[in-house]
């Protein structure tokens, strides 16, 4: 009975410990993108979903992102990440994040789409790069078209 009770307590640790739901490091210059198929390689516009089973998918940008669920079943979906315009290679809650579209800077699929952590960035590159600002929201919205 009591290697039974072990069997039953490792199995319970192995099935708590492999469902890893957290983002993964994007390998620039080695990662593919997802929806395009580009090697990602711009460390301010990369884009990951990763799904509730802990699966991760890696994009070269947040328009690739947004492209790939509209034939995906987003209710599997528990992340949506970009990178932060403001630091390189950090990976922040895109449903959380500002967006802006600005013809001043170009992101590699060409929506000239960047996202910020802090509304507050955003508005300061607004307005020196000009553009328009975007809630997860507003921006998937102008995507649906």
């Amino acid at each position: 009975m009591q290697t039974l009770k072990h069997y039953l307590i490792f199995a319970l640790l192995l099935l708590f410990f492999s469902c890893n739901v957290s983002p993964e490091p994007i390998d620039y210059g080695s990662d593919g993108c997802q929806f395009c198929k580009m090697t990602i390689v711009d460390k301010v516009h990369a884009a990951e979903i990763v799904t509730k089973k802990g699966k991760v998918y890696k994009f070269d940008a947040t328009e690739c992102m947004i492209n790939y669920t509209k034939d995906f079943d987003t209710t599997e979906i528990q992340l949506y990440l970009s990178n932060n315009y403001t630091t390189p290679e950090a990976l922040i809650d895109a449903t959380k994040a500002t967006f802006l579209i600005s013809k001043n800077i170009p992101s590699p699929m060409g929506a000239y789409l960047s996202a910020f952590k802090d509304k507050v960035d955003a508005k300061k590159f607004q307005a020196d790069k000009g553009g328009d600002l975007y809630t997860w929201e507003t921006l998937l919205a102008k995507f649906k078209d």
